[in-house]
């Protein structure tokens, strides 16, 4: 059986944003950003393709700075 797989490539074992394959001009979605913070840039689909995992992590992100501000707003004009 012959295959045209190169698995000595260097580029299968480093992280996937500096593979040639991984468009950096097109626009990624919130999942692919999110799996690759997770990942550290290993792996772009982790988290799969529904969209709702990349827009939960985000509001996530979102809320919790909103109520760091608001928290920080409040205590410091009480002291």
């Amino acid at each position: 059986m012959t295959t045209d797989f190169d698995f000595s490539s260097q580029e299968l074992f480093g992280p996937v944003v500096f593979r040639p394959s991984f468009n950096q001009a097109e626009a990624i979605s919130a999942n692919q950003a999110w799996s690759l913070f997770f990942t550290a840039g290993q792996e772009d689909k982790k988290l799969g393709f529904n969209a709702e995992a990349g827009r939960l992590f985000t509001n996530l992100l979102v809320a919790t700075a909103v109520s760091g501000v608001i928290g920080a707003a409040i205590f410091t004009s009480i002291g």
